[in-house]
């Protein structure tokens, strides 16, 4: 399912960089991830299974490999709609946003928590 972008949506960017963006959406709590020109809708299950497929990539073995296989991957996520063939330019960029997209839900909610525990 390919979603566009609408004026009514209320999207929070979580963390983008010049390869893609990830939106958070609270009203129908998933995470849009923009991507390889598709913006596909994550719930954070399929969210998390996204990162582990793309962690256990080993770049380094495919860039050392003298295969004459392309530099070619296919992410197939079980229990979600999306599928992605990326190179592995593409692949580190996608690492990158996850990364990036995690250490900010993180720095969210070790915020959260901080401001919770300090009496007014």
């Amino acid at each position: 399912m390919i979603t566009t972008i609408t004026e009514t949506d209320q999207w929070t960017d979580v963390f983008n960089t010049s390869a893609g963006a990830i939106y958070q959406s609270d009203a129908e709590r998933c995470w849009y991830v923009d991507f390889a020109g598709k913006v596909a809708k994550f719930d954070y299950r399929c969210l998390l299974k996204l990162r582990k497929a793309v962690y256990h990539i080993d770049i380094e073995q495919v860039l050392l490999t003298s295969s004459k296989a392309p530099d070619v991957e296919i992410i197939f996520i079980c229990a979600c709609d999306h599928c992605y063939v990326l190179s592995l330019v593409q692949i580190i960029a996608l690492k990158e946003l996850l990364e990036g997209t995690f250490v900010m839900l993180e720095l969210n909610h070790i915020l959260h928590d901080r401001l919770c525990i300090i009496p007014v």
